[in-house]
This record gives C-alpha cells, sequence and structure tokens, in this order.
C-alpha cells in the first residue's frame, strides 16, 4: 500500500524531487504548494500532477500522509513540527532546526507522534562519505583522530539568485543567514562516518564588508556579522573535527563540500579533482575514482538560468563508483531519471519512501539530524563570543533495532 506526499515549497530544490518521488513505487500521489499560487501551478502543469493545494494550512488539513518540506531554511523545524502534529510524515531539507529550543521540540514531537521524520541531509549520500563509511566499517580508519568537513559556497555561485527568488523585495534581510546555522552538510559527513557526536566547539567568525551588506548586523534578520565561520569542535571519541562555513570565499572546487578524515591506522584526504586513502604502513590507494561522479545530463530547470557551472553541476550528477552496492536497492522506475548533489537525491527520496512503509527509522532520523544540526548552532553562539568553548547539547540516540535496514 502506498501512500500520497505534499511537496512545501516550489523553488528550484524541489524541482529535484517532485519527479522521483513520483516515480517511486511506494508513493500513489504527488501534489505540491506555494506561498505564490503560480508557482505551484506552473510545477503541476510542468510535471503533470492532478492537485495543487491552496497552501499548507490545506496540505495539513489534507488526506496527504506526508509532507515535504523545501522552504526557507528557518521555516523548516515550525512547518515539520506542525505537520507531524497534524499526523503527517514528513521529509525535510537542511537544516532541521535554527535554535536548540527548535531542535528539542521537534525531537519530542516525532518522539510523541511515532511518525516518520527524515533530514534530506544530501552529503550522507556523497561518494566520498560513502566510500569512507565502508572503510570505517571495516576497521581501515583504526581510532578517529581528526577530520574535515567544509562547505565552500561564496554568495555569487547562486545564493543571490535563491535567496531573491523566495525572499521578494526583503531578500537582503534574509540573506545574511549565519553560516553556522546552516552546518549539516559539514558536520555530518564525518560524523556520519564515525558515529561519534560533537561535544564541545570553539568557533571564530569573520566580519564581512562587502558592499551588498548582507552579513552587517543591522541589514539581517539574525544581527550576524559573520560570512564565514570556523568551528573546532572535540568529538565523542577523543578526536576533533575542524568545520569551516564560507559564504565569502574566492574558491570555485568541482564540489562545495569537501572532506578529510584521519585516523590512527588510515586516512583519506579530498583536495579538487584528486581523492587518496593511505595507510599507517605507506600504502597509498588513489580514491579519485571510487568517490567522483559524472555527470548525467543538465536538468531542464537549469538550461533558463544563468547559473556558475559547478552549481549545475551540483544539480546534475549521477553515481560514483562507491554508490554501487547501495545502487542496487533503487526502484527500477529511478533509472533513467534526474539526480543530483553528488548522487543522493535518488537514495534520499528512497529511504524516506522506505521509512514511511515500513514504519523504521530512515539513516537520517531526527537524532541524527540533532547531531548534525546542533554543532552548528552552538558554534556561532561561540562566534559571537570570540571562540569562547562551548557544550553542545546531546539528544540522544535510538535503539539499533529500530533503524531501517538495506540488507
Amino acid at each position: 500500500m502506498g501512500f500520497k506526499i505534499g511537496i512545501v515549497g516550489c523553488g528550484q530544490f524541489a524541482a529535484c524531487f517532485v519527479p522521483l518521488f513520483k516515480a517511486h513505487p511506494a508513493v500513489d500521489e504527488v501534489v505540491v504548494c506555494d506561498a505564490v499560487g503560480s508557482r505551484a501551478e506552473g510545477y503541476a502543469k510542468r510535471f503533470g500532477l492532478k492537485r495543487v493545494m491552496g497552501g499548507f494550512d490545506d496540505m495539513l488539513a489534507s488526506d496527504v500522509d506526508a509532507v515535504a518540506i523545501l522552504t526557507q531554511r528557518w521555516l523548516h523545524a515550525p512547518m515539520a513540527i506542525r505537520a507531524l502534529r497534524a499526523g503527517k510524515h514528513v521529509y525535510s531539507a537542511v537544516p532541521a532546526a535554527v535554535s536548540v529550543e527548535e531542535m528539542q521540540e521537534l525531537a519530542d514531537t516525532v518522539s510523541t507522534t511515532g511518525l516518520t521524520y527524515m533530514l534530506g541531509e544530501t552529503s550522507y549520500y556523497y561518494g566520498a562519505a560513502v566510500y569512507c563509511r565502508e572503510k570505517w566499517r571495516r576497521g581501515a580508519f583504526g581510532a578517529f583522530v581528526y577530520g574535515e568537513g567544509e562547505y565552500l559556497h561564496d554568495m555569487s555561485h547562486g545564493f543571490y539568485e535563491a535567496f531573491a527568488h523566495s525572499g521578494g523585495e526583503a531578500w537582503k534581510r534574509t540573506a545574511g543567514f549565519p553560516p553556522m546555522l546552516y552546518p549539516t552538510h559539514s558536520v555530518s559527513i564525518i560524523l556520519s562516518v564515525t558515529g561519534a557526536r560533537a561535544t564541545h566547539v570553539s568557533c571564530l567568525g569573520y566580519r564581512d564588508a562587502h558592499d551588498d551588506g548582507v552579513f552587517r548586523p543591522d541589514a539581517n534578520d539574525w544581527a550576524n556579522p559573520f560570512s564565514n565561520q570556523t568551528a573546532l569542535f572535540r568529538t565523542s571519541d577523543g578526536g576533533m573535527l575542524r568545520v569551516n562555513e564560507f559564504r565569502r570565499v574566492g574558491a570555485s572546487h568541482c564540489r562545495s563540500v569537501r572532506m578529510s578524515l584521519f585516523g590512527t591506522a588510515g586516512s583519506f584526504e579530498e583536495q579538487p579533482g584528486k581523492a587518496t586513502f593511505t595507510t599507517v604502513d605507506h600504502r597509498l590507494e588513489d580514491a579519485t575514482g571510487q568517490v567522483a561522479c559524472g555527470v548525467v545530463g543538465v536538468q531542464e530547470w537549469l538550461n533558463d538560468r544563468d547559473l556558475p557551472e559547478p552549481i549545475r553541476r551540483d544539480f546534475s550528477t549521477g553515481f560514483a563508483a562507491s554508490h554501487e552496492r547501495e545502487r542496487r536497492r533503487l526502484p527500477e522506475s529511478f533509472h533513467g531519471l534526474p539526480n543530483g548533489h553528488e548522487g543522493s537525491h535518488q537514495f534520499l527520496v528512497d529511504d524516506f519512501a522506505r521509512a514511511v512503509v515500513a514504519g523504521a527509522l530512515p539513516p537520517n532520523h531526527v537524532w541524527a539530524a540533532a547531531r548534525y544540526n546542533l554543532p552548528g548552532l552552538i558554534a556561532h553562539a561561540s562566534s559571537l563570543r570570540e571562540g569562547e568553548s562551548l557544550p553542545v547539547p546531546d539528544l540522544g540516540w535510538p535503539e539499533k533495532s529500530a533503524l531501517m535496514s538495506f540488507t
């Protein structure tokens, strides 16, 4: 028996997911809504959808079983909580929450309702993360020593357009969103490998002086002065994790997300266009071919947008060799459909659909979301105190028996 899902927010990201949800064998119907009604109508026409909802309230009152929240980043937690309380399963874009209080309330609501919540964290399925998780499972890293997770995304690389599209005339008020409130790409790409959590953090911020003025305290809704933030975390396994969240940076790699992970027995390092795994006994493995994704074709909605090539590539990547084992469980109906963000989109949609049907926890459940999200929230607070070391809350972890299995 399948389920009906409502997509909330018809921006550029949703265009990647409507075709996948529509094609999944567990999904009976896809409906959409948007605060700008014409956008929802346009989506329905483009993707052949039968129904458009007048708004989020209408969707929550409807017969859909689940909602996918693809709205502005500071709206995710309040909307997810409302949807869960209305009896809907929830797929949420990142971040899960923008305050500790929101994250706690979200986790409590998932526990109380017993419904499926999943964070659509793309980095979890990046080829490098999948490669490193398999190495970790085999013990090739030894004990964790140090990791680096970076999200290097200059404002000029598509962010101006995205904020203007969703924010209207007042878009600059929201474009100054603190980088460390959007930490899940950088944090998850390491912690999803090691299984540890961040326990303490010290963070510094770069005070922005760009002419656009979006990162000035009086110009944005968070009184945020930082366009770039660097955090150093202590992890629960005794290691160290450095995270960079940069929005004003002269870097234009093939990917905006990068990782390196060092252990006592082996280490993985990424540089632009190259990845290596080395061991303590001097063995070297060129992992570039294992973690790199090819381009599967530009998606239709990108054709009329003047976006830099790295951003266009984000929405047009296929699979890496490291994905091969995971690919075997994807539905045949996905074959030939768009993918994106280093091959993650198809896996994320399948995770959520399987979890809803099975009543099991997907890999990126709400407690995983907390481990990816809370470190950045506390890091931002630390940066406002010029690097004061602060503890990162722990919301716990579910029993292993509750987790979804693909074996």
